[in-house]
């Protein structure tokens, strides 16, 4: 069987000081659709720290810079066709530093979302007909679970 190899990459999720996280809405090739996600990346070269990609996607897509940065988690993106592991990170302290939107060939618009009404909006988003990629879920369990406690269980 044939799969995917590939070096790995890193997903932000940024929560602002008033309590809202940002997510990105972007057109996606292989799907022909934009796609609701968190901001994220694959490595540049093999050995880049996760984190430096982080760093750069969250810069690239939503425009901030974090002061304080989380390890949440690792774990495969589809492990029947890749071999790619995503590492998940909280980004804290956020301050814009340009507008965002992406690289050359990207098209980015960020959505603020309060993370108290962050389902409720994603299950409108998905009876809507977009397309929500189910990594924001993943990061948002353990979001919800991390050592700083961000509030999405009111």
């Amino acid at each position: 069987y044939d799969y995917i190899h590939h070096d790995g990459a890193a997903a932000v999720l940024p929560v602002t000081k008033d309590g809202k996280i940002l997510m990105v809405r972007q057109y996606r090739n292989a799907l022909d659709r934009q796609t609701l996600e968190i901001p994220a990346g694959a490595l540049d070269w093999p050995e880049e720290p996760k984190i430096n990609c982080a760093y750069r996607e969250l810069e690239e897509e939503t425009g901030y810079r974090a002061d304080s940065w989380t390890y949440l988690l690792a774990g495969p993106s589809s492990p029947g066709l890749t071999t790619e592991m995503v590492s998940f990170y909280l980004a804290e302290g956020l301050h814009r530093i340009s507008e965002g939107g992406g690289v050359a060939h990207e098209n980015i618009t960020v959505h603020r979302i309060p993370l108290t009404l962050v389902h409720d909006w994603l299950m409108e988003q998905m009876e809507q007909g977009k397309v929500v990629d189910p990594k924001i879920f993943m990061g948002l369990y353990f979001l919800s679970r991390s050592v700083n406690g961000v509030g999405l269980e009111e």
